[in-house]
């Protein structure tokens, strides 16, 4: 593993460095986008906020205030275009169900877009968003932070260029906390028409994208079920989801997430050599650990952790400033939005959902 430890932050995709910044307007001001995504695009050497989109103008003059940002516009005033000359792309960071309304406003404007994950509640409205963004010929990249995170990067190269735990069988992934206990009864996330659902949109999202990160093939069915016993969780918004995916390669994946749990999050992949895993998982800005278990050996790295944040907005920034494809892809976007979809399909008629 010593290579891997020697330059374990490498950012493959970047191969140069472009002169200036991207300005970002960031439409929708809740606190993942205060308290998460403000400081990390501050830290960004690609991009800066010039521009704060929000319902509320006291909160985003009190923000522009606080962080030298100069225009803060009302939702209306951003879709009637003002200030348009003020940046260079959006960052959508409103409830997932408003994604569509602010991307179809900036391919308008002709600006770039990072949305956040999922794209949308459905894989239909995910499929129009990117089809804008298409029509206009602007840039769109998905923020997934844990596939911009080196240790995930190291574990994928160590599993598919190494082969440290020989082929690959299963990927075990989960992701639980309490919801309630962050945002109370009346946050969005617990909103079907703002959220699509519940822990499995918000938090099953990672594990399903990072099952097909690691196992890289299109899924072929899947079972699921999803419980709902608080009373916080009303229909269609589900507390606890669990799954289990049946890959084309043969690979299965089981994954669980929960809204109403202590926090746990973890992903491990097994194969006919060996077993890695990393915990914490899927957390924000935390150092993990990322063990490998053989027969001849075992071993533990714990980070170095970086700002996954600064990571995804550099990746963006850079691949605008430098006219390449960033990755995640809206096709990723989309993948990830079918395979949930068929759990819930299959929750509610307890069959088996093959995919074509």
């Amino acid at each position: 593993m010593q290579s891997y430890l020697d330059d374990f932050t490498r950012r493959e995709w970047q191969h140069e460095t472009p002169a200036g910044t991207v300005r970002l307007a960031v439409v929708g001001l809740g606190g993942f986008a205060r308290d998460q995504a403000l400081p990390g695009i501050k830290k960004s050497e690609f991009c800066d906020v010039t521009t704060l989109v929000t319902g509320s103008p006291e909160k985003g003059g009190r923000l522009a205030d606080e962080r030298n940002i100069d225009h803060v516009l009302s939702y209306e005033a951003f879709h009637n275009g003002e200030a348009a000359d003020s940046y260079d792309a959006v960052y959508v960071a409103t409830p997932t169900g408003r994604h569509l309304q602010y991307v179809e406003t900036a391919a308008e404007l002709e600006k770039d877009v990072i949305t956040e994950k999922p794209m949308e509640k459905s894989v239909e409205r995910a499929k129009r968003l990117r089809e804008v963004c298409e029509a206009a010929g602007i840039t769109l990249m998905v923020a997934y932070r844990p596939r911009m995170e080196p240790i995930f990067q190291r574990a994928r190269e160590l599993i598919h260029d190494d082969g440290v735990v020989g082929d690959v069988t299963e990927v075990h992934a989960q992701f639980a906390f309490d919801v309630l206990g962050i945002g109370g009864p009346d946050q969005w996330r617990i909103d079907r028409d703002l959220a699509g659902g519940g822990a499995l949109m918000d938090a099953g999202v990672y594990t399903a994208t990072i099952a097909r990160f690691f196992v890289d093939t299109a899924p072929l069915a899947v079972q699921g079920e999803t419980v709902s016993d608080h009373e916080a969780f009303e229909e269609g918004v589900e507390e606890r989801a669990a799954y289990t995916v049946q890959f084309e390669n043969g690979v299965t994946a089981s994954c669980s997430t929960s809204f109403n749990s202590a926090r746990n999050d973890w992903v491990e992949i097994t194969g006919t050599e060996g077993t890695l895993r990393i915990e914490p998982a899927f957390w924000f800005n935390v150092d993990r650990d990322l063990s490998i278990e053989r027969d001849d050996w075992e071993a533990t790295v714990t980070g170095p952790s970086v700002d996954e944040v600064r990571e995804e907005f550099d990746h963006f920034g850079y691949a605008v400033l430098t006219d390449t494809d960033p990755e995640p892809t809206a096709a990723v976007g989309i993948g990830d939005l079918k395979l949930l979809e068929g759990v819930y399909e299959s929750a509610n008629t307890g069959e088996r959902v093959q995919f074509n």
